[in-house]
């Protein structure tokens, strides 16, 4: 996936924000291409044995998960249980990492994190980079080129940082001794990961850090019930008949819209309908076949140029309200993250219903499919050290990744009962004053670089919670997961996001009408020949022989 700050592709922001309570260490949940730091070397890394996985039993969900991928859900806040024994510091520990909320006070200014590092027994310093602009490739390559390291240091799977397998062998510690099979059991929260979120930790058949495990669902278009009541409900039979609604809800004259006007988003979730795959294709001869070169993709392009023409996307590209207009109505749909997203309206609108729109066939004949998304959000390596500090980190990440309804998860994530938060009559946590000012962007950077497997948690909207989950299930029926998920193209790290991006920018001009659909036929050439097919080659050589074939 290639990021943009523009709405009129994809932004870090909404795909990694970290909204609401943290629950969820939102992830790269539609992106494509595979991940820039997994399974280098393939050979090795399939024969690499995985951590074991022990799973989390503290506390009980009142909605169990499954093995498909289904999140587990709880209407309350559970009786934390204690999952570490002793503070993992035993002095000061550094650490690079991004925040995607407003940037948090500093540790000097900030109870929040004082009172933090009082309970991990030492200091944790962090350099934290914002999602702006270049932000954290750029931080990133300025602190890895100055070879003073701090002792962790995020690496993300979807920001374009090249040549992955060289720089982990040169600069940081191989940690498949301390966490391979049983070792992990050492470290109960780290067990408590899935087996597919430590894959994407694997590279050149070594474990380099703890996943940071994001939703498995991608991206779901979210409609505001009420508006799209007015046509019927928010679902269709057919892309036509979707487009209709979307005309009869768009009345420019009272400045209201049927669609976001993020293009690359809402070609995405076209896409599905039209049966495309999720990104790429497993063949029956076991070849690959990217998106971009199918049917499919040209059907999805036309059919969003259709809906551009129509005037049903919100005219302003650069708008940064959108959540806020379709929480108002002004707005009636937009793509978020994945289907648990739609609790970041109820800050904006606590009355009002949103709907997740399930995947429907383009004519009626052909199947659709729902595009899963990537599960993690990278993982965090430590530099190279002697063991002691090795194990130093390895027990403060197993801290920091603690499960939800543990007292670690609750001091990571909220703070001090009665400092930085209390619990309302419904017994949920809420923030204070000051939780509200010092904890959300480090909250957010320490999700970034550390979690747990994710849960479904709405704090006093369980009937959202019943309907994400009821959802999630409808969802599963038409899943697909990019089969080069867990795979490492080392032409992807280096060029992906640029030729994605050149493709990107080309599409879009021919949805809004500034180029035509033939156009997209010697850009998808270009996309080749610049590496796209070199990535198809290092994928095929890595390619999990149980991947399903996309079409029988």
């Amino acid at each position: 996936m290639t990021s943009t700050t523009s709405q009129a592709g994809f932004s870090r922001r909404g795909f990694l924000g970290l909204a609401g309570l943290a629950v969820t260490a939102v992830g790269l949940s539609a992106c494509g291409g595979g991940g820039s730091a997994s399974n280098g070397g393939a050979a090795a890394s399939a024969s690499v044995k995985l951590p074991t996985y022990k799973e989390f039993t503290g506390v009980t969900p009142d909605i169990a998960g499954n093995a498909k991928g289904l999140q587990a859900g709880y209407f309350k806040l559970p009786t934390a249980v204690q999952s570490v024994k002793t503070p993992p510091l035993k002095g000061k520990v550094t650490g690079l990492t991004e925040t995607f909320d407003t940037m948090s006070p500093g540790l000097k200014d900030n109870p929040f994190w004082q009172r933090l590092n009082a309970k991990l027994g030492g200091d944790l310093e962090l350099q934290i980079a914002e999602d702006i602009g270049d932000g954290y490739p750029a931080k990133f390559a300025t602190v890895l080129a100055s070879n003073d390291l701090p002792d962790m240091m995020w690496v993300p799977p979807n920001q374009g940082i090249p040549n992955v397998g060289p720089m982990l062998e040169a600069k940081f510690q191989d940690l498949t001794p301390y966490l391979s099979g049983d070792a992990v059991l050492e470290y109960p929260n780290l067990a408590a990961l899935k087996p597919d979120s430590w894959k994407t930790a694997v590279v050149n058949g070594k474990i380099w850090g703890a996943p940071i495990p994001s939703t498995p669902f991608g991206q779901v278009y979210v409609g505001n019930h009420a508006v799209w009541e007015q046509v019927g409900g928010f679902e269709a039979g057919s892309a036509d008949e979707f487009l209709d609604k979307a005309k009869e809800l768009t009345r420019p004259g009272e400045q209201k819209y049927a669609l976001e006007p993020a293009y690359i988003n809402a070609l995405h979730m076209v896409t599905e309908w039209f049966g495309a795959p999720n990104s790429w294709a497993v063949n029956k001869d076991r070849t690959l076949t990217h998106l971009y070169e199918t049917d499919e993709y040209l059907a999805g392009v036309e059919f969003t140029a259709k809906m551009f023409a129509a005037g049903v996307f919100y005219p302003d590209s650069k708008a940064t309200d959108i959540r806020s207009r379709v929480a108002n109505g002004s707005v009636a749909a937009q793509v978020v993250v994945g289907p648990h997203d739609i609790r970041s309206y109820r800050s904006l609108n606590k009355d009002a219903q949103f709907d997740i729109l399930i995947p429907f066939s383009a004519d009626g004949k052909v199947k659709p499919v729902y595009d899963m998304g990537y599960g993690t959000v990278g993982f965090t390596p430590f530099k190279k050290a002697e063991e002691g500090k090795i194990r130093e980190l390895l027990a403060l990440i197993n801290y920091l990744s603690a499960s939800f309804g543990t007292v670690e998860y609750m001091q990571k994530n909220f703070g001090e009962l009665g400092q930085d938060y209390t619990i309302d009559a419904s017994g949920n946590p809420a923030r204070t004053e000051t939780g509200t000012t010092n904890a959300p962007g480090l909250v957010s950077a320490l999700n970034i670089m550390s979690s747990p497997e994710n849960v479904i948690f709405n704090p006093g909207f369980d009937d959202d919670t019943r309907y994400v989950i009821k959802q999630e299930e409808k969802l599963l029926e038409f899943a697909w997961r990019n089969p080069t998920n867990g795979s490492y193209s080392d032409t992807n790290a280096k060029v992906g996001a640029k030729i994605t991006k050149q493709l990107r920018d080309k599409v879009v001009d021919i949805i809004t009408g500034r180029a035509k659909i033939d156009e997209l036929k010697d850009a998808v050439k270009r996309w080749k020949s610049e590496g796209g097919d070199k990535m198809r080659d290092e994928y095929q050589a890595a390619l999990d022989p149980n991947a399903p074939v996309f079409r029988s």
